[in-house]
């Protein structure tokens, strides 16, 4: 079992390089990725300025540029969404290839040991086609998803491709909408 466990982590670690290593391929070192992203960090910072300089002593015509700016800022965010989006295509594509593979590989074998219960709704993916109601026991699909997510945003913040925390403190395409700074 804990050699499967290392080998779902390796696996895990392989398959998030893959994918960074791809979407730099395909968007991050594109001038238009790298256009927009300047752009909202720009944006970002100088609404998040404004924001602080007025605080809670705004005028009409004030709100009204703050508003603007959050428009601007949000079809910014709209389009880098936009054109990262092409890539997550093609590369989930690909890893559902790999995941189909891997997940017939360990089908019905039990690769880890929970150290707690799962929720009901979450037993379905954490103890899929495994034999018995043991829910501790744990599906290659739940710790593969699991190790995926937390060492794909690991790497993408190691490498510098996550957003800033002042663009994510801003929202992208469901940040918080205008209305909730007034």
């Amino acid at each position: 079992m804990w050699a499967d466990t290392l080998l779902i982590l390796f696996i895990s670690v392989c398959t998030a390089l893959l994918g960074e290593g791809l979407t730099w391929l395909m968007v991050y070192r594109t001038e238009k990725y790298q256009k927009l992203k300047s752009e909202v960090e720009r944006q970002s910072k100088r609404l998040e300025k404004r924001k602080e300089a007025h605080g809670d002593s705004l005028d009409k015509q004030q709100k009204r540029k703050i508003e603007r700016e959050e428009e601007k800022l949000k079809q910014n965010n709209r389009d880098l969404s936009l054109v990262k989006m092409k890539s997550m295509f093609a590369i989930g594509f690909a890893f559902t290839a790999l995941l189909s593979m891997f997940n017939n590989i360990f089908d019905g074998r039990v690769v880890a040991r929970l150290p707690f219960l799962p929720i009901s709704w979450i037993q379905g993916l954490s103890h899929r086609n495994l034999p018995g109601d043991d829910y501790y026991d744990c599906s290659f699909i739940f710790l593969y998803i699991l190790c995926t997510m937390s060492i794909r945003q690991n790497t993408q913040k190691l490498l510098g491709f996550a957003p800033s925390r002042t663009a994510s403190k801003q929202g992208g395409i469901f940040g918080a909408p205008p209305q909730a700074y007034k």
